[in-house]
């Protein structure tokens, strides 16, 4: 086990994802002798608040900012000796001319339970019914998040279902992992396999995902919402009525007191997509089971 500081390169293109290295370095007194990013429009995945990450590091730390892995990012890297190389919120597949360069290797963080939810959107999996949310660190290979798993956590979805509340999960899982995965990335263990056949993939939400459909049922309004909403508000939901807007968090609505003596209800008699009441800031409406709140923006 190596015990003195590590020189650490971090590969990020979203601030968090720096953060997250940065973060785990300073409370083990490792240095980040170079921070690689891209070009202000790779940062548009992450919305705009990532655009560009450059801009929003602090002052002393070296950054290099280019799309030229191979031809540039690589000899600098080279030049620097590092110990290990970490990318977190880096969309790019890095070539071995870096991954070939660190000392122990290098590593990824990816907010998913691999070899499930590989890809550009692991938000995904919980958008198409997963309750829980999970995140995995693993050696970096060629194929994009296919290397051997060095550590991975999981626990169920917040109460508060919203997108903030998955992205401070995601963080908080992917620092248990990061703390666990570099001792054994630095003592050489080679992590355990990922099986092909339990692969699979998280692609980029299509715009008729979007558009939530209110005839569904309310925990699945709300899970895909929190998916939906991770870096910014985008979910979308037409309200009878009023027009298309942007659904920034459901809230679940209290279920009516049960008699005792009748155990009736009083449920509201409703078509699932109507509107039962409107507020300052949104609407609740009647869904497939019961009344969730809509908190909305604009058109």
């Amino acid at each position: 086990m190596n015990n003195r500081p590590l020189r650490i390169v971090s590969l990020n293109a979203f601030l968090p994802g720096y953060r997250l290295v940065a973060d785990w370095a300073a409370r083990h007194g490792h240095e980040i002798i170079l921070v690689v990013t891209l070009p202000p429009s790779a940062g548009d995945r992450y919305g705009g608040s990532a655009n560009p990450l450059v801009v929003q590091l602090p002052e002393t730390q070296s950054v290099l900012v280019t799309g030229k892995l191979r031809g540039i990012a690589a000899p600098v890297i080279d030049s620097l000796h590092p110990d290990l190389v970490i990318s977190a919120a880096f969309p790019r597949l890095i070539p071995p001319e870096i991954l070939d360069v660190p000392k122990f290797g290098a590593i990824n963080c990816h907010p998913s339970p691999l070899p499930a939810g590989r890809g550009p959107n692991p938000a995904r999996l919980i958008y198409e019914g997963d309750d829980r949310v999970a995140a995995s660190v693993h050696r970096t290979a060629a194929g994009f998040d296919t290397g051997n798993i060095l550590a991975q956590r999981s626990r169920l979805l917040p109460e508060d279902l919203n997108g903030p509340a998955l992205l401070n999960a995601w963080g908080e899982l992917l620092r248990e992992c990061l703390e666990a995965a570099v001792p054994r990335a630095v003592a050489g263990e080679p992590g355990a396999w990922q099986d092909p056949a339990e692969a699979t993939e998280a692609p980029f939400f299509t715009p008729e995902e979007y558009l939530l459909d209110l005839t569904e049922p309310a925990d699945v309004i709300r899970r895909k919402t929190a998916a939906l909403n991770i870096t910014s508000p985008r979910a979308l939901a037409r309200i009878p009525g009023i027009g298309q807007r942007t659904v920034i968090a459901t809230y679940a609505v209290p279920s009516p007191r049960v008699d005792p003596r009748t155990e009736a209800r009083g449920p509201v008699e409703a078509d699932p997509g109507s509107v039962l009441q409107t507020h300052a800031d949104g609407w609740t409406v009647q869904t497939a089971d019961r009344p969730l709140r809509l908190h909305c923006g604009g058109a």
